[in-house]
């Protein structure tokens, strides 16, 4: 039998080591890039068949790091992404704010995904409870995930909704005013509201952080639930002294809201509404008439200033000058400072109030009609 040569035996060691290493190969250009998108999702179409495989091996080994979140309990915390800056430098320092695992890991990521191209400037409300994909991927949309919505003291029900436009909430003013002025059971009933009442008066005025997505729903439901709880026990006992009902309160406290300029003065207005009430005399308020009056397209404005003598003749259930007692319902959403006027107001023998002559929004009081008079400016 012919034995086979020394180079023979080399050159078929040679051939096994070559098809080991072409086998080698042909597992990292195919099969690696297949594990590496099942876990990470698909590469950048700008890699070469050789970045490809090259970040999918680095992507298997580094896994953990990439998918594991740093800290599972921990805050939230405001990181902002500068004009211009580079993606070595943002990744370190989410690195050094303990954000993410490895720094490595994360640059990979974003090479292999081309994320690191569409980085946006910004400010990111990031947390390390989220893995390094997840800061991926939020790091490309700069758009807040929460939007300030700020409610005055003495807006009524359509201010609100002309904010919603560019707010950046995903409801409409229609859908707000549909809810306002027909509220579901649930939301009539929890606050007390008498049935075929609408919710205005009890859209608590403050700043509110809402999510972006939330519903007209939600909304509301945020603005009543601030009401009671800024509207406690205490208040709701002063205000059961005043003989009052929450309902009825609320509905004062807006006509004071919208005549009073300076808060401090709001228990003296509070306590002239009420005196005027225990004797049946007509409240006389300015504001009920611009609410009756509604918006005023010359002035661009829901509250007409100043009133005309025509102006105070409207038939309307809100023309206190005709009507005697409250309005039906509320005129506007009064604050926390004039809701506490109501329940704790001032002693004062008045019965009027009109506007100082000065300018200053102060008002000047009276106890008799002649003395009222009295105090009109020249």
């Amino acid at each position: 039998m012919k034995t086979s040569s020394p180079k023979a035996s080399c050159l078929l060691l040679l051939v096994g080591a070559l098809c080991m290493i072409g086998c080698g190969l042909l597992s990292g250009f195919y099969v690696l890039p297949q594990l590496a998108e099942t876990q990470f999702g698909p590469a950048s179409n700008t890699l070469t068949v050789t970045q490809r495989a090259y970040l999918s091996g680095l992507l298997i080994l580094e896994a953990e790091a990439l998918l594991s979140p740093v800290n599972e309990h921990g805050d939230q915390v405001t990181f902002t992404v500068e004009l211009g800056e580079t993606t070595l430098k943002i990744v370190h320092r989410l690195f050094q704010a303990g954000l993410i695992r490895d720094e490595d890991a994360l640059r990979h990521y974003l090479l292999y995904s081309g994320l690191d191209t569409t980085i946006q400037a910004g400010e990111y409300q990031l947390s390390p409870k989220m893995n390094a994909l997840e800061i991926a991927h939020m790091l490309q949309d700069a758009t807040p995930r929460e939007v300030m919505f700020h409610i005055l003291a003495g807006w009524r029900s359509e201010e609100i909704g002309n904010l919603l436009p560019t707010s950046g909430l995903a409801f409409s003013a229609e859908d707000l005013l549909k809810i306002v002025f027909a509220p579901p059971n649930e939301f009539r009933e929890t606050l007390g509201i008498p049935k075929g009442k609408p919710l205005e008066g009890f859209l608590f005025p403050d700043q509110y952080r809402l999510p972006r997505d939330i519903s007209v729903e939600g909304f509301i439901s945020t603005l009543l639930e601030n009401f009671q709880i800024k509207v406690d026990e205490q208040i709701k006992a002063g205000i059961q002294a005043q003989g009052l009902s929450l309902y009825q309160a609320i509905i004062l406290a807006s006509l004071i809201e919208r005549e009073a300029i300076h808060d401090e003065e709001m228990p003296k207005i509070a306590s002239v509404f009420l005196n005027r009430l225990a004797l049946g005399m007509k409240l006389d308020a300015d504001a009920s008439v611009q609410y009756a009056l509604g918006f005023i397209p010359g002035q661009n404005t829901w509250w007409k200033n100043p009133l005309s003598l025509e102006d105070l003749q409207i038939d309307s259930p809100y023309n206190t000058y005709r009507i005697s007692g409250l309005p039906p319902t509320p005129i506007a959403n009064p604050g926390l400072n004039a809701i506490r006027a109501v329940a704790f107001p001032e002693k004062t023998p008045y019965y009027y109030f009109r506007a100082a002559c000065d300018g200053s929004g102060w008002h000047v009081f009276a106890e008799s009609f002649a003395e009222h008079q009295q105090n009109a400016c020249p």
